[in-house]
């Protein structure tokens, strides 16, 4: 199912924010497609390949208790359309609150994203690792 690139961000914006919706995030990837995180924190795998493999990671990432250690209370998104139709760079901050830091905290990633056919074929995220595990307590 082809989406467009405002949707991709919409999507992706509304999982971080940890809003519901009827489609997973690993459903917006072409079956071959990779999520790869650049500067990947420890417990992150550099670079997931397929997805149904994608899929089983964010279940399991699901299954950590992200939401048990940070309270995200406000998202936003920036995209930012590139001279390729197939390719977006998208910005997106969220605040909220680290109970394990207990302070607020302003948490930014840049994503570049490449699409086949209203896909995502990959998904390259680029965020700070340390200040992840850092309000993570991990």
């Amino acid at each position: 199912m082809g989406r467009t690139p405002a949707q991709i961000v919409e999507h992706v914006r509304r999982q971080v924010a940890g809003e519901q919706s009827h489609e997973s995030f690993a459903d917006m990837f072409t079956e071959d497609g990779v999520m790869a995180y650049r500067f990947p924190a420890p417990f992150q795998e550099p670079e997931i390949k397929g997805r149904d493999a994608i899929r089983a990671y964010f279940d399991k990432m699901r299954g950590a208790r992200v939401r048990d250690r940070i309270e995200v209370q406000h998202v936003e998104a920036i995209t930012r359309l590139t001279d390729d139709p197939d390719v977006i760079v998208t910005e997106i901050t969220h605040r909220g609150w680290s109970k394990v830091k207990q302070d607020h905290y302003t948490f930014t990633a840049i994503g570049i994203i490449h699409l086949r056919d209203g896909e995502i074929a990959r998904y390259d995220d680029y965020m700070n690792p340390l200040l992840l595990q850092e309000l993570l307590g991990a």
